[in-house]
C-alpha cells in the first residue's frame, strides 16, 4: 500500500520572506503593496470625470512594467458592533433606553441578514525582479555555508533591489495621486495580516464571545 504524503502549507505559499514591508517571493522577486483610497466616480461632474480618466490614462501610459490591482471584497462583519451594543444595553439603567436599544439591535440584525453589506479594500501590487547573475562558488558555497561576506553581499543586493522597487513605487504614487487617490504603503505587520486573511478566509467567521 502506497504511503500518502501531505504537502506542507508553506509549499502552496510563494512568499519566502517579508523584510521591512517588502515581500520576497520564492523566485527572489520583490513586492511592495500599496493600499489606496477610492472615489465615487458617479458623483463627479462631467468635467471632473474626463479629467480623472485622462490622468488615469496618462498613468497607465507612463508604466514600463506591470502592476497588479487587487480588490478585497467581503461581507461586512457586523458582529463586533452588535456585541458592543449588547454590552451597552446591559449597562443601561434607563429601562426605556434599554428597550429602544434592544429594538435597534434587532433592526440592525434583520437589515444585515436581508441585505448583503460589503466592505471593499483596494490594493496596488508593485514588483521588481532582480537580474539573476550566475557566479562560480567555492567549497563554502558548495556545502551551503554562508560567510560574513555572503551576508553583507545579500544585504547589499537587497538594498540595491529595493532602490529599484522604490523608484517604481514613486512613479505609481505620483500617477495615481493626480487622479485624486490617496495611498499608503503596508508595513511588515500589515502585509502579514493581509496575507493571513487571504490564506485563511474562514477566520473571520469565528464566533465572537459576548462579555
Amino acid at each position: 500500500m502506497a504511503k500518502k504524503t501531505t504537502k506542507r502549507t508553506q509549499e502552496f505559499v510563494s512568499v519566502k520572506e517579508i523584510r521591512d514591508g517588502v515581500v520576497i517571493l520564492n523566485d527572489n522577486s520583490m513586492v511592495s503593496i500599496l493600499m489606496t483610497s477610492s472615489l465615487n466616480f458617479a458623483l463627479k461632474s462631467s468635467g471632473e470625470q474626463k479629467a480623472i480618466l485622462l490622468q488615469f490614462q496618462n498613468f497607465l501610459n507612463s508604466l514600463e512594467y506591470s502592476v497588479q490591482i487587487f480588490v478585497q471584497s467581503k461581507r461586512l462583519d457586523i458582529r463586533p458592533y452588535i456585541a458592543l451594543m449588547e454590552n451597552r444595553r446591559k449597562e443601561q439603567v434607563n429601562e426605556l433606553i434599554r428597550i429602544q436599544t434592544k429594538e435597534y439591535i434587532g433592526f440592525v440584525k434583520t437589515f444585515t441578514e436581508n441585505v448583503n453589506i460589503m466592505s471593499k479594500n483596494f490594493f496596488l501590487i508593485v514588483n521588481y525582479r532582480p537580474a539573476i547573475i550566475k557566479t562560480k562558488g567555492g567549497i563554502d558555497k558548495l556545502f551551503g555555508k554562508k560567510t560574513i561576506a555572503d551576508k553583507d553581499k545579500n544585504k547589499s543586493e537587497f538594498e540595491e533591489s529595493r532602490t529599484q522597487l522604490e523608484q517604481r513605487i514613486s512613479v505609481v504614487e505620483q500617477g495615481l495621486t493626480r487622479t485624486g487617490l490617496r495611498m499608503a504603503r503596508l508595513g511588515t505587520e500589515e502585509v502579514v495580516e493581509l496575507l493571513y486573511k487571504i490564506y485563511n478566509p474562514g477566520e473571520s467567521e469565528k464566533p465572537i464571545q459576548l462579555s
